[in-house]
C-alpha cells in the first residue's frame, strides 16, 4: 500500500475501483477496464505510485501498442510526479537513498534522482519519467535484442524489415522457387506474408490457419512450407529480422537460462496496456518476463478484443487468472464518456457474448436522449437520413468534427460520400498510405540500410535497381559479390556494370565509402549525402518530384533527433510517420469536417454523436466472419466498440434493401437484409425506433424540381388504358 502522506495526492480524483488498482501490491493484477472508464488514468497513477513508493523508474517496463500511447502515459506520469514532489505534504520515497541508474548499455538518460530532489527543493527533475522503459512490444524487443541478442548468437547489427520489405523478400524466394509460374493460382506475396505472420503469432499449424482463415489456399500447404523455409534462410543469411522475428527472438531469449535471467533482472514491474489485443507469442513473452506473475499488471477489456485477424486472442485476457495464480481482478465499471441511455444499449448488446468477464457500465451523468434505430428502405435512404441527422445536430451546436459515421468495411461509405458531396458537407476519411511505404522514402532508407548491414539483400537490390541498366538479376549478382567480400564496398570497383550505369558507379562507391567510414559522420549529414546522389534519380523516375524531395528534407531534419543510423532505421521501421507530402490531397480549407471511419480504426476514439450504418446481417456481422461462434463473438464485440464511441448521441441505421452491382454498374437486382442479429427484439426497447417510408426520401435528387401538381395513379392508369382504346 502507498504511504498515508502520499495517498491524498496520488489517489486524488480516482474512484474506489481505480484506487484499488493503483495501490495494489506486488502480486499479479488484472484490470478489466470497460469502455470509457478511465483506463489510461488508472495506469498512469499506478506507474506514478510505484515510483513514489520507491521503485526505480529504470526497473519499470510499460508495454503499449503504439509509441504515442506510451509517450502520452509517461508525460502524464511526469506531470503527476512533479505535482506530488512539489507538495509540502508529500514526498517521494527513495529506496536506499537514491534511485538505481539505468544500465550502461541503456539508450535512456541516466538520472540520479536523490541529489536532484535536494537541488530542486523536493521536485523531480524534468525528464525523469523517461527512465521508465516505455514503448511497443516490437520496439522494446528490438532494444533488448540489441543488448542481449549477441549472447544467443544474434548479430547485434541486424536490420529490421517493415511489412512491405518482408513481402518483397518473400516474393524473391517465391520467384526463385518457381512458385510464380505455377499452373494453378498461387497466393501473392501479401497473402503469403499474412499467412506466415498468422502462423507464427498464433502458434497454430499452417494447415489449420489455411483451413480457418485462408481456405482458398488450403491446397498450397506444401509449397507454402517450402517458401517459408526459404524465407527464413534468407533472413538469416542477410542478418535481418522482420516484425514477427522481434517477438519470436525475444521469447527465445527469455527461454535461455543466461539471457533470460539477464532480461528478467532488469525489471521489477511490467505493465501491459490493451492486453486483450495480445497474441500468443506476446503472452509467452510476459510469462517469460514474470513467470510467477509478481510485479505484473495487465489492463484491458475483453469486450473490445477485435483483432483476431492479426492473431490476437481473447483467451489471453480471459485466462490471465489461470495463467498467473493469485491474480487480483479489479473491474472498472464507472463510465465517464457516455450517457446512461447509451450504456443501457451497450450493456445489453455485449451481454449476448458467449464468454466474457461480466460487468455493467454505469455513469453518474443524468439525462441524454435514447439512441435512435432507423430502418431505411435502402442504402440511398440511409445516406439521406444520416446526413439529415448530422446537419440537424450541427444546427443544435454539435460541430461536424465532433460527429462520426462508423461502418464495418471501407466500401460501406461510398453512397454516403456521394450524398455528403452533393449537400456540401466536408468530411475526412481515415486511411491512406503510410510515410515509410512511399517509394521515394523506401529508396532513401535502402541506402542507409545497406550501409548499416551490407548483407541486406532487399535494400541492396532495391537501390542497385535504381541505376539505369541494372535489373534484378544483375543487382543480385552485385549483392552476392559484396556479401562474399565480407561487406567491403571496395569490391564493387572491380565490378562490370552496364554502360548506362557507369556514370553513376564511381559516385555510388564514394557515397558508401563515406557512409561506412571508421569515423562516421552524423546522421543528418549521411542523409544529405544520400540525397545529393539520389535526387537526380528521383526526378527521372517519379512524377511530382517536388513534394517527394520535401519528404526527404523532412527526414534529414528528423534525423537530428537520433544518436546514430541504427536507431533511426529501427525507429522508422517500427514507428514511421503517418503520411507524406506526396500523399496529401488538396487542403481542406473548411472550418469544420465530418469523420468517416471503419470501426477498427475508431477504437480508442470518441465523439459527441456517432452514426453506425449498415447494421444489417451480412455487414454486421460480416458474412465472411460467421463460420464459428468465436468469429460471431468477435463481430459482436466489434459492434459494441462502435456503439461505445458515442458520448451524447447515437444512431444505428439498418437498410432493408441492397441493390446488386454487376460489371461495374448498378442494376435493379436487389436483396432484402435482416436487422443485425446483435439487436434482437428484447433489446429494442432501449431505442427510439424510426421506420422510414418512401416519402421520407424527400431529400433525394430524383424528387427535386417535381411539378406543383404531380400526377395521380388514377391519371397514369387512365393514360395507359388509352393506349388500347
Amino acid at each position: 500500500m502507498t504511504e498515508p502522506s502520499r495517498q491524498p495526492m496520488i489517489l486524488d480524483g480516482l474512484n474506489a475501483q481505480q484506487r484499488a488498482a493503483v495501490v495494489h501490491g506486488e502480486g499479479p493484477l488484472l484490470i478489466i477496464a470497460g469502455a470509457g472508464t478511465g483506463k489510461t488514468r488508472t495506469l498512469v497513477h499506478r506507474v506514478a505510485d510505484l515510483i513514489a513508493r520507491g521503485v526505480p523508474p529504470a526497473r519499470i517496463l510499460l508495454l503499449t501498442f503504439t509509441r504515442r500511447a506510451a509517450a502520452e502515459m509517461l508525460r502524464r506520469v511526469e506531470s503527476l510526479l512533479q505535482t506530488l514532489s512539489a507538495s509540502p505534504a508529500c514526498s517521494v520515497v527513495n529506496r536506499g537513498g537514491q534511485f538505481e541508474q539505468m544500465a550502461a548499455d541503456s539508450e535512456e538518460l541516466r538520472v540520479d534522482l536523490a541529489p536532484s530532489l535536494d537541488r530542486h527543493a523536493g521536485s523531480l527533475p524534468p525528464g525523469a519519467h523517461r527512465l521508465v522503459w516505455g514503448g511497443t512490444f516490437h520496439a522494446t524487443a528490438a532494444r533488448l535484442l540489441r543488448i542481449h541478442g549477441p549472447a544467443a548468437g544474434l548479430d547485434p547489427d541486424f536490420t529490421i524489415l517493415d511489412r512491405s520489405d518482408s513481402e518483397d523478400l518473400l516474393d524473391v524466394a517465391r520467384t526463385e522457387l518457381g512458385l510464380s509460374k505455377s499452373k494453378k493460382r498461387f497466393p501473392r506475396k501479401g497473402t503469403c506474408l499474412a499467412i506466415y505472420s498468422h502462423c507464427v503469432n498464433s502458434g497454430r499449424p499452417l494447415e489449420e490457419v489455411l483451413e480457418h482463415h485462408f481456405p482458398w489456399c488450403r491446397d498450397e500447404a506444401k509449397p507454402l512450407k517450402e517458401l517459408f523455409r526459404a524465407y527464413g534462410q534468407r533472413k538469416e543469411q542477410a542478418a535481418i529480422l522482420d516484425y514477427d522475428d522481434l517477438l519470436l527472438f525475444w521469447r527465445g531469449l527469455l527461454a535461455d537460462p543466461l539471457a533470460g535471467a539477464g532480461i528478467r533482472e532488469r525489471f521489477d514491474h511490467v505493465l501491459v496496456d490493451e492486453y486483450q489485443d495480445t497474441n500468443r507469442v506476446q503472452a509467452d513473452v510476459l510469462r517469460g518476463l514474470r513467470p510467477d506473475g509478481q510485479g505484473l499488471t495487465a489492463v484491458g477489456d475483453d469486450a473490445q478484443s477485435i483483432y483476431a485477424f492479426r492473431a490476437a486472442t481473447i483467451r489471453n485476457i480471459l485466462d490471465f487468472p489461470t495463467d498467473f495464480p493469485g491474480t487480483e481482478v479489479v473491474k472498472l465499471e464507472q463510465n465517464y464518456r457516455s450517457t446512461q441511455a447509451i450504456l443501457s444499449v451497450t450493456n445489453a448488446v455485449i451481454a449476448q457474448a458467449s464468454e466474457r468477464v461480466p460487468k455493467d457500465l454505469w455513469t453518474q451523468r443524468v439525462g441524454g436522449e435514447r439512441p435512435g434505430l432507423a430502418t431505411c428502405q435502402d442504402e440511398t435512404q440511409q445516406a439521406q437520413y444520416v446526413v439529415n441527422r448530422i446537419l440537424q445536430r450541427r444546427e443544435e451546436g454539435i460541430a461536424l468534427v465532433r460527429q462520426a459515421v462508423l461502418y464495418r468495411a471501407s466500401h460501406h461509405s461510398i453512397l454516403l460520400e456521394g450524398e455528403l458531396a452533393r449537400r456540401n458537407v466536408p468530411y475526412v476519411k481515415y486511411g491512406g498510405l503510410k510515410f515509410i511505404e512511399s517509394a521515394h522514402v523506401k529508396d532513401l532508407m535502402a541506402f542507409l540500410r545497406l550501409a548499416e548491414n551490407p548483407r541486406d539483400v532487399v535494400a541492396g537490390s532495391r537501390l542497385l535497381s535504381l541505376l539505369p541498366g541494372i535489373g534484378p538479376v544483375r543487382a543480385r549478382q552485385l549483392m552476392d559479390q559484396l556479401i562474399e567480400a565480407g561487406g567491403r564496398f571496395a569490391i564493387w570497383s572491380e565490378a562490370l556494370v552496364p554502360a548506362a550505369a557507369q556514370p553513376l558507379w564511381p559516385p555510388l562507391q564514394r557515397l558508401f565509402a563515406r557512409l561506412t567510414a571508421s569515423k562516421p559522420i552524423d546522421v543528418p549529414a549521411q542523409i544529405r549525402l544520400v540525397r545529393e546522389f539520389y535526387e537526380p534519380i528521383l526526378q527521372q523516375r517519379y512524377d511530382h518530384a517536388g513534394p517527394r524531395q520535401r519528404d526527404l528534407e523532412q527526414i534529414e531534419q528528423l534525423a537530428s533527433r537520433f544518436p546514430d543510423r541504427q536507431t533511426l532505421l529501427t525507429q522508422m521501421a517500427l514507428d514511421p510517420p503517418e503520411s507524406t507530402e506526396d500523399d496529401a490531397g488538396p487542403p481542406l480549407l473548411d472550418e469544420d469536417y465530418l469523420i468517416l471511419s471503419t470501426i477498427h480504426s475508431a477504437k480508442g476514439l470518441e465523439w459527441d454523436a456517432v452514426y453506425v450504418i449498415h447494421a444489417a446481417d451480412g455487414n454486421i456481422p460480416s458474412d465472411m466472419a460467421t463460420g464459428s461462434q468465436e468469429e460471431i463473438d468477435e463481430e459482436l464485440r466489434l459492434f459494441y466498440v462502435a456503439l461505445t464511441r458515442a458520448k451524447h448521441c447515437l444512431d444505428v441505421c439498418h437498410p432493408q434493401r441492397y441493390y446488386h452491382a454487376g460489371r461495374g454498374a448498378f442494376s435493379d437486382r436487389h436483396s432484402y437484409a435482416q436487422r443485425t442479429r446483435f439487436l434482437p427484439k428484447p433489446i429494442l426497447h432501449h431505442f427510439q425506433i424510426a421506420e422510414m417510408s418512401a416519402r421520407d426520401s424527400s431529400t433525394s435528387p430524383t424528387h427535386e424540381g417535381r411539378c406543383a401538381n404531380p400526377a395521380t395513379s388514377r391519371q397514369i392508369r387512365s393514360q395507359i388504358q388509352e393506349l388500347w382504346s
